[in-house]
């Protein structure tokens, strides 16, 4: 096992066990380079992977922001993962999409009416209605779709929601060049926000997660990634 690896398994044992929790901080670089005697640039080294994958913070200086601190951010390392393996076609963005769908349709079934991430969803669409350009508009449909799937209540569904949206967005926003008539579908796609939230609203999940899955299939069919595309 290389050295950094070393420092990996310590923390994440640190970590699982309690001793290590979201806020905390790890020991000073030269303290836990000793302690598992190992060099600190394998500290270094342990702690950029942790940066990258959204577990750790590292502050320089002094302060309350000095030292490498424990955060939760998973989105991080999944959303560029995932724009790494789009650009390189190693993942078919008709995948995401579906993957997509399948996520947003299952969280929008399973929405809370009170959460209050409908109020969010409902307060960005009052946003959507007085949106002018493009990348204005996905960047509230984006935040609207998240909104919708942290009413569901999951962690994860959230955080692979968050990865998914982030991994297609600039790709979203390349394919309003194939639509047809921009402002026709951006009137059409605010409409469908609004039968959406009131599926939810109105408790009926099974018509929420149709919509949803509708909403989502139907702008990319129009933009031209669909079956066969």
């Amino acid at each position: 096992m290389r050295t950094h690896q070393l420092v990996l398994t310590w923390i994440e044992g640190q970590l699982s066990s309690g001793r290590l929790a979201l806020g905390g901080r790890l020991p000073p670089e030269r303290t836990l380079a000793e302690q598992l005697k190992v060099s600190r640039t394998s500290v270094r080294e342990a702690i950029r992977v942790l940066e990258a994958m959204g577990v750790l913070r590292a502050g320089v200086g002094s302060g309350p922001e000095a030292g490498t601190i424990v955060i939760a951010d998973p989105t991080a390392a999944l959303g560029s993962a995932l724009r790494l393996h789009v650009a390189t076609s190693h993942l078919p963005v008709k995948d995401i999409v579906e993957t997509r769908v399948l996520l947003e349709s299952w969280a929008a079934a399973r929405a809370r009416p009170d959460s209050p991430a409908l109020a969010e969803a409902a307060s960005l669409l009052e946003k959507m209605e007085d949106c002018a350009g493009t990348e204005a508009f996905l960047a509230l449909d984006v935040q609207f779709h998240l909104a919708l799937a942290d009413a569901a209540g999951n962690a994860v569904v959230s955080a692979m929601m968050g990865s998914l949206r982030e991994a297609i967005q600039d790709y979203a926003g390349g394919l309003t060049g194939n639509l047809p008539d921009w402002d026709a579908t951006a009137a059409r796609l605010r409409v469908e926000h609004r039968s959406i939230l009131a599926a939810i609203t109105g408790r009926d999940g099974g018509r929420a997660a149709q919509l949803v899955a509708d909403h989502i299939e139907g702008y990319y069919a129009e933009a031209g990634v669909g079956s066969g595309a």
